[in-house]
């Protein structure tokens, strides 16, 4: 069964980044988009970024806009998030996601698949 594994969570200052990767189990050719999607505590569910399997579109948040670059690696099947000048704020659950609709939407309920998630921790 296709498994998506997150790993690059952990707790950082005000400013400090990280770099979260999604590695997938197994092909996954059925599938045209990732994403990186994020929850606090008592909050919904939001899309951060969402890239196509060939890395032609991309699409970001408002909130991370300028921050955040998603990117892919198809020979690994692997997508990354590199978030830079984090706030608390971005403090979260970030989930990784595929999904095999073709259209930019970042709305978790059209999301086929998630990740188990990785903490991020943005103290001030």
């Amino acid at each position: 069964q296709l498994q998506l594994v997150e790993s690059g969570g952990g707790s950082v200052q005000t400013g400090g980044s990280l770099r979260l990767s999604c590695a997938a189990s197994g092909p996954t050719y059925s599938y045209t988009f990732w994403g990186w999607f994020r929850q606090a505590p008592g909050q919904e569910r939001g899309g951060v970024a969402i890239i196509s399997d060939g890395s032609s579109a991309i699409r970001y948040s408002v909130s991370v806009k300028g921050r955040v670059t998603i990117s892919r690696d198809s020979a690994k099947n692997t997508v990354y998030l590199q978030m830079n000048s984090l706030k608390p704020e971005d403090t979260a659950m970030y989930y990784c996601a595929i999904r095999s609709s073709y259209t930019l939407s970042m709305r978790p309920t059209e999301v086929d698949l998630w990740g188990q998630g990785t903490q991020v921790t943005v103290s001030s």
